[in-house]
């Protein structure tokens, strides 16, 4: 999957975590699904945890925070 459609699964509603990135227009934020990878988990049991969640939805995540870090503009779809 190409980074322009992975970054189409981050979404932005102000009515959910404030406005929040999250993903798909669900309640799971982002960090949420990164400050996971930062303690050890792994991909295949965030996945267990969560039913809908795919694969490309934790490599979304990865690559918005290599956008943020490198500094480039994003521009997150509203969850409509």
């Amino acid at each position: 999957m190409e980074q322009h459609e992975l970054i189409r699964r981050i979404t932005v509603n102000p009515e959910i975590f404030g406005g929040k990135p999250i993903i798909r227009g669900r309640r799971l934020a982002v960090e949420h699904v990164l400050g996971m990878l930062a303690t050890g988990d792994t991909p295949a049991t965030i996945l267990q945890g969560y039913d809908w969640l795919e694969m490309e939805d934790i490599q979304a995540c990865l690559l918005y925070a290599h956008k943020l870090v490198s500094h480039e503009r994003i521009e997150l779809t509203p969850a409509g």
